[in-house]
């Protein structure tokens, strides 16, 4: 729509939860294959591209939000469907 989000993070919440999802996304995007190529997306994608630490404050997002639903729906993670979900949405804003 209209609305024009933040450029930054807030500030509100735990910052040492903040600090360790951030340091936990390290080496999670290093040895995790679909976190890697949901980063190279991010920091790489034509239209609106994020800085790095951008990224990283993305994906610490969606990893609260993979936990919620594992623990929630008590399913394994599933990197591909998490992939798929993010490239169907990127191709019908192309087309």
């Amino acid at each position: 729509g209209q609305h024009k989000g933040q450029k930054r993070i807030s500030k509100r919440g735990r910052k040492r939860l903040r600090a360790l999802l951030f340091r936990v996304m390290m080496p999670l995007i290093r040895h995790n294959e679909a976190f890697r190529k949901l980063h190279e997306y991010y920091t790489t994608r034509p239209v609106n591209p994020l800085r790095k630490k951008q990224s990283i404050v993305v994906l610490c997002g969606k990893l609260l939000k993979i936990l919620y639903a594992v623990c929630t729906k008590r399913q394994a993670f599933d990197g591909e469907r998490m992939m798929q979900d993010i490239f169907t949405q990127s191709q019908a804003q192309a087309a």
